[in-house]
């Protein structure tokens, strides 16, 4: 549908049903208190680019643009991350939609706030053969808290916010060309910024408990509860902890993860009761230790939408109330003496390898900085060999623990941090390599674990399988420093601990890669099997 607005001079302006729809969005996004978006170009969306670019001129919000659709939304989920915002993140038809799905569904399983607005073909188009045109509607499945397909000149009801507490939303909006309209600009004037939203919760109620010998553990992502709401839980609680994140909780058991791994310790330290908040996803080692608890304890929010399933003698979706006796001081006791004979083995380390690049490199980050750690072998060394500290903001994708899109989301934190270290695996890295080319310049310092393939299949069983190399391994044999120079990222290689120390105290300014050479991976997999040997002796 087109409209004419015809002015004193004689003048005819043309003004569009699509732009009409996408002002309408924008301005609502806007007075929402939301201060990113994350758009891809393409022709289908210009309705909504242009909306979104005169917003940012009015100083409304900050546009970030990416080339690639999988990289705008995994950078939008880490602007979800720094800010604990909702992040529109905006595409044209076609494939560039079903590019948002790994993103999506990270998304999803981790709660986090993405507004999905993917532009379409008129409705009347589908199913006829029409170009760039497929069943776009509810691609995402039961990945989003809510779906609407737009069109029309105007959105008939508010947009969803209230539905993005839980996670992503999707918004598949219907553009009836002509595609652009009018310049004008008065359509942001008056503009009412609100206060962000704060969503009553129901009461979390009470947990209670006789036992004395319990143990509490923290998921990485603390299932999206703070920091401090957690820490004051574990005070209060009084039992010993075991931390995914150890560079977060300061009083947690240090390297639980490698100790467990011993049956004779977990016989001797097996618990009456175990509180989870959040999802236990790294050790086998704990898990196993969880599993013979006689009571399990579940906290976590994400009960209420995508782990409506998970397993639990009793489960809370908000910090309970607590009503337990004082935790049994020997009890207490063997887990600190564990935590610091382990510490004492640890230290004692000195091989240049992946767990001890973990501990000197946890140990090492500044006070105040924030830190993105890749799935696969980088998260769980640094569970493993980091001490327990505090200080750093610890970000990490582990709704679905995907490859994927690491590069794309520690920007996507850096473009919202001052400083921000980054730690990734080399597939991790060359799985999303395409964010380099629109990477800009955050202060973002990037370290890529080199060891020439998939490191982690030598700790599992799959080791030494018939064909290993070619279906596990996978060996790529690439310059990882040539390909970021490419890009025109600053880059360097060390294979050093002075190398690293040195690194890791220097301040960050700008975007840089540092490339990590560690010895082979099956060299790595045999020291890491003489670490656990070491444990049995504790």
């Amino acid at each position: 549908m087109v409209e004419e607005s015809h002015h004193e001079s004689g003048s005819v302006t043309v003004m569009s049903e699509a732009t009409t729809l996408a002002r309408v969005i924008v301005r609502q996004i806007v007075e929402a208190g939301i201060t990113d978006a994350v758009l891809a170009p393409g022709s289908r969306n210009a309705p909504l680019s242009i909306a979104f670019y005169q917003a940012e001129q009015a100083g409304l919000i900050n546009l970030h643009v990416k080339i690639d659709e999988r990289d705008a939304a995994f950078f939008a989920l880490g602007l979800t991350k720094a800010t604990g915002r909702p992040v529109p993140v905006i595409c044209t038809s076609g494939t560039a939609v079903a590019n948002f799905h790994p993103a999506v569904l990270e998304a999803s399983h981790s709660n986090a706030p993405l507004l999905l607005l993917t532009a379409d073909r008129p409705a009347r188009l589908r199913r006829t053969g029409a170009n760039q045109t497929t069943e776009q509607a509810r691609i995402f499945g039961k990945a989003v808290r809510y779906f609407a397909d737009v069109s029309g000149s105007a959105y008939p009801m508010e947009l969803p916010f209230n539905s993005l507490q839980s996670g992503p939303v999707h918004l598949n909006i219907q553009f009836e060309e002509p595609l652009i309209g009018d310049s004008d600009t008065s359509w942001l004037d008056n503009v009412k910024i609100a206060a962000p939203q704060v969503f009553d919760r129901k009461s979390p109620g009470t947990f209670h408990t006789k036992s004395t010998r319990g143990l509490l553990v923290f998921g990485h992502d603390r299932a999206g509860l703070s920091q401090e709401s957690v820490q004051k839980f574990a005070s209060e609680l009084g039992w010993p902890v075991i931390a995914e994140d150890p560079l977060s909780f300061e009083s947690a058991t240090a390297h639980a993860s490698i100790f467990l791994t011993s049956t004779k310790i977990r016989s001797e330290v097996k618990p009456d009761t175990v509180v989870i908040i959040g999802r236990t996803t790294l050790s086998r080692s704990v898990n196993i230790l969880i599993a013979e608890a006689r009571k399990t304890v579940i906290i976590d929010p994400r009960m209420a939408t995508v782990d409506q399933d998970r397993i639990g003698n009793q489960k809370f979706l908000a910090l309970p109330q607590i009503q337990v006796p004082t935790a049994d001081p020997d009890w207490v006791a063997t887990w600190k003496k564990l935590g610091e004979r382990a510490s004492k083995v640890i230290a004692g380390l000195d091989t240049w390898s992946e767990e001890t690049i973990a501990r000197d490199f946890a140990a090492a980050l500044p006070t105040g900085v924030s830190l993105f750690v890749a799935s696969s072998r980088p998260i769980r060394d640094l569970e493993g060999f980091a001490h327990p500290r505090k200080g750093v903001q610890v970000f990490a994708n582990r709704g679905l623990a995907g490859i994927d899109g690491n590069i794309s989301t520690a920007l996507g934190i850096a473009s919202r941090s001052e400083k921000t270290f980054a730690v990734l695996g080399d597939l991790a890295f060359l799985h999303d390599v395409s964010a380099l080319s629109h990477a800009g310049n955050p202060d973002l310092r990037l370290f890529v674990i080199d060891n020439n393939g998939g490191g982690i299949f030598s700790t599992l069983p799959q080791a030494g399988v018939d064909g290993f190399e070619r279906i596990f391994g996978t060996p790529h044999g690439r310059d990882i420093q040539a390909i970021a120079t490419s890009f025109g990222v600053k880059t360097s290689k060390i294979s050093t601990s002075t190398e690293l120390a040195k690194l890791v105290a220097e301040p960050v300014k700008g975007f840089e890669i540092v490339v990590v050479q560690v010895p082979s991976r099956q060299e790595n997999g045999d020291y890491l099997k003489s670490i656990y040997a070491k444990m049995e002796s504790l």
